[in-house]
């Protein structure tokens, strides 16, 4: 399963932190993460995703305010290929 995360804090002096705590969750799952300048792109299992993405939501909540919007796709390759 592929999601493209982007996540937005909300009312912070730093968008950083959130979205380094959220990037942290998903390394620390073991998903394939790419980052880009708009969004984050991560691959797996879909267990392993959708549980990475609700602790990722929390943690960078932790932060402040955040809104999170994820695509999902399970017909999207890998970034090794189909």
């Amino acid at each position: 399963m592929t999601a493209q995360v982007s996540l937005y804090p909300l009312r912070q002096v730093s968008i950083g932190p959130a979205i380094r705590e959220a990037v942290r969750v998903f390394r620390e799952r073991g998903l394939e993460t790419r980052i880009g300048a708009m969004s984050t792109l991560v691959w797996g299992e879909e267990r392993t995703v959708f549980a990475a993405l609700q602790e990722a939501f929390h943690r960078a909540a932790e932060h402040g305010d955040v809104v999170m919007t994820v695509t999902l796709s399970n017909a999207c390759p890998s970034p090794e290929g189909p």
